[in-house]
């Protein structure tokens, strides 16, 4: 009894032909070649499951609720925009543009308390300004007008800037090595100035009337602009004004 004989049989072929189904081993003994099938390592191929998320566009509109979305086949997403973030955008935006509100109102129209256009403006004399009617009545509409915007988070980069623009020449005329706001210092300018400068790079959020329009879209960009024009505004407020 034989237990291996690789040697072809009387009417050609092997022994093992069994092994290639119902197809004939070719002539002289060689078995036909069959197609291969490719076989599976049993790990999962990310490099194309992230490319398909990629190759996707996003518009502003598409956003992923919970920080990880969860595929059919239990891998993660990307993290993407979420409502948190625009509640929390609405919430800054409200209460910085309610502040400066509040100010602009005491400068134009002598609301709250407030000095108005012609108290403001002795003010700024005092402090060595020229052109202070003037410089009043553009730092109260820039402070009512910007305050505003940003409530309704529209132009919300030009809006942000402006007020910046207020806060850096707040800044350089009160501060005098004092921090804290007890002991005269510049901590609620500061404040204000840096609440502004945030704004100025993440956009309104969604909740917003500048959602979809261009500057929204590209948030860096718009607010690069914006920060050069107010930068420039508050050198010639401070280096030819004063």
């Amino acid at each position: 009894m034989s237990t291996q004989d690789d040697r072809p049989g009387a009417g050609g072929g092997y022994t093992d032909d069994r092994y290639y189904g119902n197809a004939a081993a070719a002539p002289g003994g060689v078995p036909p070649s069959r197609p291969t099938t490719p076989m599976s390592s049993g790990v999962d191929d990310y490099d194309d499951y992230y490319d398909d998320a990629y190759s996707t566009p996003r518009t502003p509109g598409d956003y992923v609720e919970d920080y990880y979305a969860e595929d059919p086949t239990g891998r993660s997403e990307r993290p993407g925009w979420n409502g948190g973030a625009d509640l929390g955008l609405l919430v800054l935006r409200l209460a910085l543009g309610g502040v400066f509100l509040a100010h602009g109102a005491q400068k134009l129209f002598g609301a709250f308390g407030g000095p108005g256009i012609d108290g403001f403006a002795r003010g700024l004399e005092q402090m060595g300004f020229q052109r202070a009617t003037v410089l009043s009545w553009v730092t109260g509409i820039t402070e009512f007008g910007g305050g505003a915007l940003l409530v309704f988070g529209l132009f919300t980069p030009l809006a942000a800037a402006g007020l910046l623009g207020v806060m850096v020449n707040a800044l350089v005329m009160k501060f005098d090595g004092a921090f804290f706001a007890s002991s005269g210092g510049v901590e609620y300018e500061l404040v204000l100035g840096a609440l502004a400068l945030g704004l100025l790079f993440t956009g309104p959020g969604r909740a917003a009337l500048d959602n979809g329009r261009s500057w929204f879209r590209h948030p860096l960009a718009g607010g690069g602009v914006c920060l050069l024009v107010a930068a420039a505004a508050s050198a010639v407020v401070l280096l030819v004004l004063h």
